[in-house]
């Protein structure tokens, strides 16, 4: 700890709750590592307040005394983006004690919930007054809102409801000033100038830390039909989705994954087993989805599935017979990252390409990386409806993994990305830019938006105490 951390925490020994300050190392180990287990950070202490006065107070703390903060939620970053600094310069901020749902109006449609509430935890709170938010992932029962604010997280209803970005209506955020800047207020119109909210969606907490939040609910689910198809190629995949839109406007989700990403899953999570009984090189869950009760959506999706049979865009197909074979197919679909990471070492790329583009993207890039780097071998799976493509590249069998990681994961990663850009891509499109990416924003996007990233950064947060080394790499200015 430095003298700067000591005076810091002194600072704030009065002004806020005691058990607010952690200093005991077996307490703060467990939030030093981040989810993939590629990134260790270490931090003196961690801080964890239960009130948006608390954090303001920390975050004025932390400016006086030159301190830079992490802010973390429920850790579950991809990409890097809650880890503390290797050098222990930074103190963890962290926001899971504001963990309550302040309002929620079921009339309105909209609920205010603190950054450290959990999914899982808003999701049930939505659906007990009739409602839902419609945004769900495979880390719901961890993911906080504050972390799904900030790096404007996506998941598998983006294709009916958009990002985070279309489903947050207000932020409550403090400042690297330690000001609070109250926009909770759901207006349909707001003209005062800049749209402060969007601007702090999706920056990763490198502009302010959100505090609470007003989200966007929809009506109920009131039935579901949840199919699993199998499809000779991601082009078949594709036309059978647009055979869909154009017969129903219920679908909510569309995800493509290889078989190889099924037998991983099989092989890994206990009772895991293949919906279809023939073998097929690709595979495609489907959810469709209504809140009127006089619709089943199953007998809107079967005629369209036998259609898509009959025209040889799927091979064999089956409608979810309960709503537990139905959370079994969704299962398969949520364990592919942790099935595949016990695979081995991979380079794990979440990249985005224009809708059509990503059947040819999927197949092309993983025969360039394999053709690029023998002894790999390179796949993806993703939300097919929005271009998402979780493109994983797996070292050589045998292969270390710290030396793979050290020495060979970036050129795989510069190559993957360099094809994503090539085809009009993202290199990022759901999971943040983190540390991970923060090197690979730098070289391959343009003078204007950097030099437009590092002026918001600067204007926001001179001294570069929020969230350092993420996103922007900004240089650390001393407090006068």
């Amino acid at each position: 700890m430095t003298p700067a951390h000591a005076a810091m925490l002194a600072a704030l020994s009065g002004t806020i709750d005691p058990s607010a300050i952690v200093t005991d190392t077996a307490d703060i180990a467990p939030w030093l590592d981040d989810w993939r287990g590629r990134y260790h950070g270490e931090a003196p202490a961690l801080l964890q307040p239960a009130t948006t006065a608390q954090v303001a107070a920390i975050v004025r703390a932390a400016g006086e005394h030159g301190v830079a903060l992490v802010p973390q939620g429920g850790n579950t970053s991809m990409v890097g983006g809650a880890t503390p600094p290797a050098d222990g310069s930074a103190l963890i901020l962290s926001l899971r004690r504001m963990n309550r749902i302040r309002a929620l109006d079921a009339g309105a449609g909209l609920a205010v919930a603190e950054a450290g509430v959990i999914l899982q935890t808003l999701h049930e709170a939505a659906l007990a007054a009739g409602r839902r938010f419609p945004l769900t992932l495979g880390a719901r029962g961890s993911a906080t809102v504050g972390g799904l604010v900030s790096t404007n997280a996506g998941g598998t209803q983006v294709l009916r409801f958009g990002t985070m970005r279309g489903l947050v209506a207000g932020l409550e955020v403090v400042l690297p000033d330690g000001l609070i800047h109250d926009g909770l207020a759901a207006l349909k119109k707001d003209n005062r100038g800049y749209d402060l909210t969007q601007l702090l969606v999706g920056a990763e907490g490198t502009l302010g830390i959100v505090t609470a939040a007003t989200l966007r609910l929809v009506p109920a689910i009131a039935a579901r039909a949840v199919a699993w198809v199998g499809v000779k190629s991601p082009d078949a995949a594709l036309r059978l989705l647009r055979l869909l839109e154009r017969g129903t406007g219920l679908i909510e989700g569309f995800e493509l994954l290889p078989a190889e990403s099924l037998e991983a899953v099989i092989a890994h999570v206990a009772g895991a087993r293949a919906p279809l009984s023939g073998a097929h090189a690709w595979h495609v869950l489907i959810e469709a989805a209504t809140s009127d009760p006089a619709v089943d959506p199953a007998h809107v999706l079967e005629p369209l599935l036998a259609d898509a049979l009959a025209r040889g865009l799927a091979q064999d197909a089956v409608v979810a017979a309960s709503e537990a074979q139905a959370d079994a197919f969704w299962r398969i679909r949520d364990s592919i990252s942790a099935s595949e990471r016990a695979q081995g070492p991979a380079t794990q790329h979440d990249i985005s390409v224009p809708v059509d583009a990503m059947p040819r993207f999927m197949t092309d890039a993983a025969a360039a990386c394999e053709a690029r780097f023998p002894g790999t071998h390179a796949s993806g799976f993703g939300h097919l409806g929005d271009g998402n493509v979780h493109f994983h590249v797996r070292a050589p069998a045998g292969a270390d993994a710290a030396r793979w990681y050290a020495e060979d994961a970036a050129t795989v990663t510069a190559f993957v990305h360099d094809l994503v850009v090539a085809a009009g891509g993202s290199i990022s499109a759901e999971h943040g830019i983190g540390q991970m990416k923060a090197a690979e924003l730098e070289r391959l996007s343009g003078p204007a938006r950097m030099a437009a990233l590092r002026a918001v950064k600067t204007a926001f947060d001179p001294q570069a105490l929020f969230n350092p080394g993420k996103l922007v790499l900004a240089p650390r200015v001393a407090k006068p």
